[in-house]
């Protein structure tokens, strides 16, 4: 069993910036994508950011040079960072993994393919 806790969420302006972590407990195929979604209400979850094991990346266009994701080198962590926040980013914040073999992309675009979710983590911003 896997368990994702997210934290770092909360109320911030718009331009300020906030960095999300997700602890990661449970075994993890050494093949996986990890990564974070976020869902506002009325809408579909969608992908933000996703990195595989390999360590590619993919992203979503709205958070193009904005967000970046990281892991700590013992992969227990996944942190998502965010600079110059927008209103458009109000949204719960979710960890997710995808366990076997994956692609960053698909893993982005198909959040049915998400094996793990974590409870997640408010982030609203404000103008």
């Amino acid at each position: 069993q896997v368990q994702l806790v997210e934290s770092g969420g909360g109320s911030v302006q718009a331009g300020e910036s906030l960095t999300l972590s997700c602890t990661v407990s449970g075994y993890i195929y050494s093949r996986n994508c990890m990564g974070w979604f976020r869902q506002t209400p009325g809408k579909e979850r969608e992908g933000v950011e996703i990195i595989a094991s390999d360590g590619t990346t993919s992203y979503a266009d709205s958070v193009e040079g904005r967000f970046t994701i990281s892991q700590d080198n013992a992969k227990t962590t996944l942190y998502l960072q965010m600079y110059n926040l927008k209103p458009e980013d109000t949204a719960m914040y979710y960890c997710a993994a995808r366990l076997g073999s994956c692609s960053a992309y698909v893993t982005l675009m198909r959040s049915e393919r998400i094996t793990y979710w974590g409870q997640g983590t408010q982030v609203t911003v404000s103008s």
